[in-house]
Parts: C-alpha cells; sequence; structure tokens
C-alpha cells in the first residue's frame, strides 16, 4: 500500500487519532480501514459523539431490546451499549498496542461529564470504567477541571491510565502535568510500576480561536483573529519539553515513566475562511497526538502539507498573548469561559444522550 500524507505525518512524529466511535464504525469495519489507509492508531470519543451514533440508524438496537429487560436506568444502559464499543475497539487496537509497547493503540471513554466538579464521584466513576471496559488499553476521560486534577491524581496513583479531557489554559496545563508527575510518584511510593500507567493532555484548539475571533471582532481587530489557538498550542508543548526533564522527572523516567503527551483535540476548523487543515499542518512535532473527525482526516489525506511546525515561532505565539492582552483580550476570562461551557456542552449531551436512550428503549418493540 502507498504510504500516505497522515503515514508522512506520523513519520514526524505525530500520532493519527480518530475523534469518534460507533457501533456502525467497527460493523462496517470502517475503523479498521482507517487503521490501514489513514495510519490511525488511536480512538476518542465523547458524550455528544455517543449521543449522534445512539440516535442514528438502528445500530443499537438489538442491544438495547436485550438490554431493556434487565435494566432500568439510562445510564447503565448507556454503559453497557458504550463499553461493549470500547472493548471492541481495544481488542482491534490491540495489536498497535502492543507495537508500540503502550504508546498507541488506545480507547477512550469518558467520565459522566454531570460529575465533573465532585473530585470523589470522578475518581469512584474512572475507577469503575476501568473495571468495565478492563483493557490494558483504554484511557478514562477526566475533565481537566480543578477537582478534576484531584482525580486524576488519584487514579494515576491507584496504576490508571487517564485521558485528561477540555483542557484550554496553559496554567491548568501546567496543573494537570503535575497532577501525573505526584500521581506517578505516589505509585512509586506505594511499590507501584509507573511503566504500566500513562496519560495524554488533550489540549482543545479550535474552540480557543472561536471565542478570541468573537471578542477580536467586537473590538474591531480582525488582524488578530485565527491566531491564538496555535499560539496556546505551541506554548503547551513547550511547557511540556520543560516539565518532562530535569531531576525531578528522570527520577521516575528511570523507572519506567511516560511522559504525558499532547493530544490536540478539537481540530476541525470552525471558521470557513481558515484552511481546513490549519489545527493539523501548525501543531505537527515529535511525541504528540492528534485527534481528527473524519472530514479533517479525509481533508489531510487530500491536500494537507507536512512539515516541522509546532516548535517554530515560539517566541511570536509568547508576544501575541501581550498583544492580545494590550488589545483588551483577557486570555484568562477567555479559557475560563471555554473550560465552562465545554463541561456544560458536554454534561447537556449526556443527558440529550439518557433521554434519547430512554426514548429509544420505549420505542422498540420486542
Amino acid at each position: 500500500m502507498a504510504r500516505s500524507r497522515l503515514h508522512e505525518l506520523s513519520d514526524h512524529g505525530v500520532s493519527v487519532w480518530i475523534d469518534s466511535l460507533s457501533r456502525e464504525l467497527l460493523e462496517t469495519r470502517e475503523l479498521a480501514r482507517l487503521m490501514e489507509e489513514d495510519a490511525v492508531v488511536g480512538v476518542t470519543s465523547n458524550p455528544t459523539i455517543f449521543e449522534k451514533a445512539l440516535s442514528t440508524g438502528e445500530w443499537y438496537d438489538e442491544q438495547l431490546r436485550d438490554v431493556r429487560e434487565r435494566v432500568d436506568d439510562p445510564k447503565e444502559i448507556f454503559l453497557e451499549l458504550a463499553v461493549e464499543d470500547v472493548q471492541r475497539a481495544c481488542d482491534l487496537m490491540r495489536p498497535v498496542w502492543e507495537r508500540t509497547k503502550g504508546v498507541d493503540g488506545y480507547v477512550s471513554i469518558e467520565v459522566d461529564p454531570q460529575l465533573a466538579y465532585d473530585r470523589d464521584a470522578t475518581y469512584e466513576e474512572a475507577m469503575r470504567l476501568h473495571e468495565l471496559v478492563d483493557r490494558s488499553n483504554v484511557y478514562v476521560k477526566i475533565p481537566g477541571t480543578e477537582p478534576g486534577l484531584g482525580a486524576i491524581e488519584d487514579c494515576v496513583a491507584a496504576g490508571r491510565s487517564i485521558n485528561v479531557t477540555l483542557i484550554f489554559s496553559l496554567g491548568r496545563h501546567a496543573e494537570v502535568a503535575e497532577a501525573y508527575i505526584r500521581g506517578l510518584e505516589r505509585l512509586v511510593a506505594d511499590g507501584g510500576d509507573p511503566g504500566r500507567v500513562i496519560s495524554v493532555a488533550s489540549f482543545f484548539v479550535s474552540r480557543v480561536d472561536t471565542e478570541a475571533d468573537r471578542r477580536l471582532e467586537e473590538i474591531g481587530r480582525p488582524d488578530l483573529q485565527g491566531r491564538l489557538a496555535v499560539a496556546n498550542a505551541k506554548l503547551a508543548y513547550q511547557r511540556y519539553l520543560e516539565v518532562f526533564s530535569g531531576r525531578r522527572w528522570e527520577a521516575l523516567a528511570t523507572q519506567g515513566a511516560r511522559p504525558q503527551r499532547c493530544l490536540w483535540a478539537s481540530t476541525s476548523t470552525k471558521n470557513p475562511a481558515y484552511r481546513d487543515v490549519l489545527y493539523v499542518e501548525e501543531l505537527i512535532g515529535p511525541d504528540t497526538v492528534n485527534t481528527m473527525p473524519l472530514e479533517t482526516i479525509a481533508a489531510f489525506q487530500d491536500h494537507g502539507v507536512v512539515a516541522d511546525t509546532l516548535t517554530e515561532g515560539v517566541d511570536e505565539a509568547a508576544a501575541l498573548l501581550e498583544e492580545l492582552a494590550k488589545a483588551g483580550v483577557d486570555y484568562d476570562d477567555v479559557v475560563a469561559t471555554l473550560e465552562t461551557e465545554g463541561v456544560q456542552k458536554f454534561a447537556d449531551s449526556f443527558g440529550q444522550l439518557l433521554a434519547g436512550i430512554e426514548a429509544k428503549r420505549s420505542a422498540l418493540v420486542v
């Protein structure tokens, strides 16, 4: 098979993941095709994606008929459906996980986002999800809220791999990395093996431009639009390079610990005026992940340009934050707004998902 643009992207250190999972993707073997032809080596999902999957077609009807006979709680029904999808995808990805020695080949399932501000409940559900899926190559996703930081640390200390989601700010990204390292240090202190635990920090990209651009439009500074998301991510990568080096980290690395890679999420371009592969082309660098929707995968295969870009223009990225502040755009408020809205959107989708399951279950005839 001819090597594609996405295979070339992988050669530059970017792990290509897909940001959706569904029974249809599995049954039609589309996921298997994506792995072969599009260099896909991981899968992420979220409540919004599952909501769409469950509301489309009849892919889940047979299992719903079975589950409804013994389960009443819509959330428990959802978990049975989602866990089967995740298990099947994990099994499909297992050879990748083995080939990469546990770096790629992961499939993610998310903690109920309605628990995002409850540390203990998030921890308990994350541990339960790990047990339900029961695969070495599953990531449980925990939102990077302030209470979520403690749950992340606790899960890592318990030897569980975590995908930290909904990260928008440089400050929160630093706190997420610290939570991961503290968790590893606790694990080691208790005699655990840090080499069996891994994490990614899912740094959301396009939404940053969407929110910043709206504010820049209001103050008449279109010249600064479409730049913050990439600058933000580039500065986050610089922090990653700093944190996962030096004496403290080396003490863990010598015992087998692996760094918490940056995962670029929300990488579809929301503004049609921007290049549709902007958030892939501008964030190419070693030891990173880019999780893409199907349309972005197709677009990059068609016309994506591969070049090492992630470490270019770092000084300009830092200068942009200063320029935005002078223009009247409050960075801290932008990212805080995005975190709050991101958690709420996922919580709303989860609520709609459960309502949809209840409606579909009631409509099915045994």
